[in-house]
C-alpha cells in the first residue's frame, strides 16, 4: 500500500481547519500545528459573502453556520458630538443583494470546522514550527520543543504576520502593504443595552464602533481606528489608542476606559499582504498568510475558505509541488486581486479621513434608509470553484 502524502499546516485558525477538511478528504494524512493551547474561540463577527458560501456548503457547514448567524438589525452612524447620522437597515450596509451574506462569530466558525476534522487529523496545539529545512525528499521541520519531523509538504496558514512566510520567504516588511490605517478591537461590558446592532462614531480621520453581535446581556465588541499616513514605527498598544482618542465624545470614555482594563485586546495596523508567488519549494501559503486583504474588505474570511478549498485539489491532482501549487495560484490569484481592490472604497465609505470626505458619507447613509440594498460586489463571486 502506497503511504499517504504527509502535510504540515501551520495554524488552527480559519483557513489551516478548512485546508486540514480537504486534505484529508483527497487522502492526505494532515498534521496541523498551532502555538494556542487548544482550538482559539471568541473573535470579532466574520463574514462569508457569495464564494466563500459555497465553500461552506460544499465543507457541510451551512447548516450550523445559518444557525449560528449572527442577526445585525440596524447601524447607527453618529457625528463627531454623538448626534444621529442615520439609521440604516442591516441590509443596506451589509452584503448587498444577489449573493447570500452569512455573518458568524469566528469562534463558531472555527468550532464548526474543528469539530469535522479534530478525529481525522493531528493537532499539536501549544508548539509551533521554529525551523524548516526544505529538501528534495521532503521538508525537515524543528518544533519550538526541540524534536524534528519530516513531511512531504508544510503549508503556511498562521495569519498576517506569518512565521511560516517569515522563514520561507523573508521579511514581513517585503510583503506588507500598509493601508493608512490603525485600530483596536477588544470586549467590553454591554452598559448601553444594545442588541443586534452597531454603533459608529466618525470624526475625520477617527471612528469608534460598538458592535452588540447577541442581545443586551452579552458583551460588546468595541473597535476603535484612526487614519495615520505612515506606519506607526512601533507595534501599536493602548497608550496609543488612548492617546488618539482622549478628546473624543459619545461613549468613547467609556470604551476608554474598558480599554485600560481588556484583556483580549488585539491592536494593528490594516493592511495587505501582496506577494509575487505563494510558494516556494515545498512550502506554500494559504489564506492571511498568503493575501490577507484587511479588514477594511471584509474578505479576509472568505479568501481563506476559498483558498484552502483551491489548494487542496490542486495538491490531488499533481503530485509535483511545483506544479501543484501553480495551478493554485492560477486559479486562486484574480478572485484575490478582485477582493483585495475593494479596500480602498471601505476606507473611504466607513472611515473618511477629511471632514469634506465624512459629509460625502453623510449624505450617503441618509439615503439608505428608503433605498433597497446595494448589489453584491462582483468581486464576492468572482471564482468559479472546481468541482
Amino acid at each position: 500500500m502506497t503511504a499517504r502524502p504527509t502535510v504540515l499546516i501551520s495554524g488552527a485558525g480559519v483557513a489551516g481547519l478548512a485546508l486540514a477538511h480537504w486534505l484529508h478528504r483527497a487522502g492526505h494524512a494532515v498534521t496541523v500545528v498551532e502555538k494556542a493551547d487548544g482550538p482559539r474561540d471568541g473573535g470579532y463577527p466574520v463574514d462569508l459573502r457569495g464564494t466563500a458560501v459555497e465553500v461552506a456548503r460544499r465543507t457541510g457547514l451551512l447548516p450550523r453556520l445559518r444557525e449560528a448567524r449572527v442577526d445585525m438589525r440596524r447601524a447607527t452612524f453618529l457625528r463627531a458630538d454623538g448626534g444621529e447620522v442615520a439609521s440604516v437597515p442591516a441590509r443596506a450596509v451589509a452584503g448587498g443583494a444577489g449573493a447570500e451574506h452569512i455573518e458568524v462569530r469566528r469562534g463558531d466558525l472555527t468550532a464548526a470546522l474543528y469539530a469535522g476534522v479534530r478525529d481525522d487529523v493531528e493537532f499539536l496545539f501549544g508548539d509551533r514550527a521554529d525551523a524548516l529545512d526544505d529538501s528534495a525528499h521532503g521538508v525537515d521541520v524543528t518544533f519550538r520543543g526541540g524534536h524534528r519531523r519530516t513531511f512531504g509538504l508544510v503549508v503556511g496558514a498562521d495569519g498576517v504576520h506569518s512565521a511560516t512566510r517569515r522563514a520561507v520567504f523573508g521579511a514581513e516588511e517585503r510583503f506588507h502593504h500598509y493601508l493608512g490605517h490603525c485600530f483596536g478591537i477588544y470586549t467590553m461590558p454591554n452598559t448601553l443595552g444594545l442588541s443586534h446592532e452597531l454603533a459608529m462614531w466618525n470624526a475625520p480621520g477617527r471612528a469608534a464602533a460598538l458592535y452588540a453581535a447577541g442581545g443586551a446581556e452579552e458583551d460588546l465588541h468595541a473597535f476603535l481606528t484612526f487614519h495615520r499616513p505612515t506606519p506607526p514605527g512601533t507595534p501599536l498598544h493602548r497608550d496609543a489608542l488612548a492617546e488618539v482618542f482622549a478628546d473624543a465624545g459619545w461613549e468613547v470614555p467609556r470604551m476608554l476606559d474598558a480599554l485600560r482594563d481588556a484583556d483580549d485586546l488585539f491592536a494593528d495596523t490594516a493592511g495587505q499582504i501582496r506577494m509575487p508567488r505563494w510558494s516556494r519549494g515545498r512550502v506554500a501559503l494559504v489564506g492571511d498568510a498568503a493575501y490577507a486583504p484587511s479588514f477594511l474588505t471584509g474578505q479576509g474570511t472568505s479568501l481563506a475558505l476559498a483558498g484552502a478549498y483551491t489548494l487542496a485539489p490542486a495538491l490531488a491532482a499533481h503530485r509535483d509541488p511545483a506544479t501543484a501549487f501553480a495551478a493554485y495560484e492560477r486559479v486562486t490569484r484574480p478572485y484575490v486581486t478582485a477582493n483585495q481592490a475593494l479596500a480602498e472604497d471601505g476606507g473611504a465609505t466607513l472611515f473618511p479621513t477629511t471632514a469634506e470626505a465624512l459629509e460625502r458619507r453623510d449624505t450617503r447613509l441618509r439615503s439608505l434608509a428608503t433605498l433597497p440594498a446595494p448589489p453584491a460586489r462582483p468581486a464576492y463571486s468572482a471564482l468559479a470553484l472546481p468541482d
